[in-house]
């Protein structure tokens, strides 16, 4: 697969996904050391710029080796960074992958989520040939349930006691979407067309 397939520009009507640079250190580290932001993350909050710093590196060196992709999410109008998404745990044989998001509780509720998740979405199956987009969730994290379902995802399972951070043990709950699903605008207009 070409390396320019993992240094993508994506352009949305509000949004530019682009990789990440070290100039983008302090932002993710304001976005990710919020326990709020984390809550619902397999990893404690970040606290030094350094956190920052490794994640790009290993973010820039993992789409490097083609095992994934990594963007910051910017804000046209202002070029405010308002977070990161992510497609990764590559299984090239088996063309899935797993989606992820991060935003910054300023940019919550605005629909970032589902703009930059579709374009993301579309990327992995048009550009990089993925069949399948996996997302694992925790089951309490109902905004992010429901911003899955609006992007066309199903729920498929429960992984009952899958993780402990801290002490604290929980679920996930594993979301998919095959390339041959309807897209959310058809979905959208299919369930208005059959509750007309």
């Amino acid at each position: 697969m070409s390396q320019a397939l993992f240094s993508p520009v994506i352009e949305t009507e509000r949004l530019s996904l682009r990789p990440l640079v070290i100039s983008d250190s302090e932002s993710l580290l304001k976005i990710f050391s919020d326990p709020e932001v984390m809550r619902y993350w397999n990893t404690a909050p970040w606290v030094t710029i350094q956190d920052s710093l490794d994640f790009i590196n290993e973010s820039n060196e993992s789409m490097g080796l083609q095992e994934s992709l990594v963007l910051g999410v910017y804000i046209k109008s202002t070029g405010e960074m308002a977070g990161k998404c992510m497609l990764f745990s590559f299984v090239k044989e088996s063309k899935r992958a797993e989606i992820g998001f991060g935003l910054g509780r300023a940019c919550w509720g605005k629909g970032f989520i589902a703009e930059a998740g579709e374009a993301l979405i579309q990327y992995g199956f048009n550009s990089l040939g993925l069949r399948r987009i996996e997302a694992e969730i925790d089951p309490d994290n109902q905004s992010s349930a429901k911003a899955l379902v609006k992007l066309g995802f199903t729920q498929e399972g429960l992984l009952r006691q899958r993780w402990e951070i801290n002490g604290i043990v929980s679920d996930s709950a594993l979301f998919g979407r095959l390339v041959s699903d309807c897209s959310p605008k058809q979905h959208n207009q299919e369930m208005h067309a059959t509750s007309v």
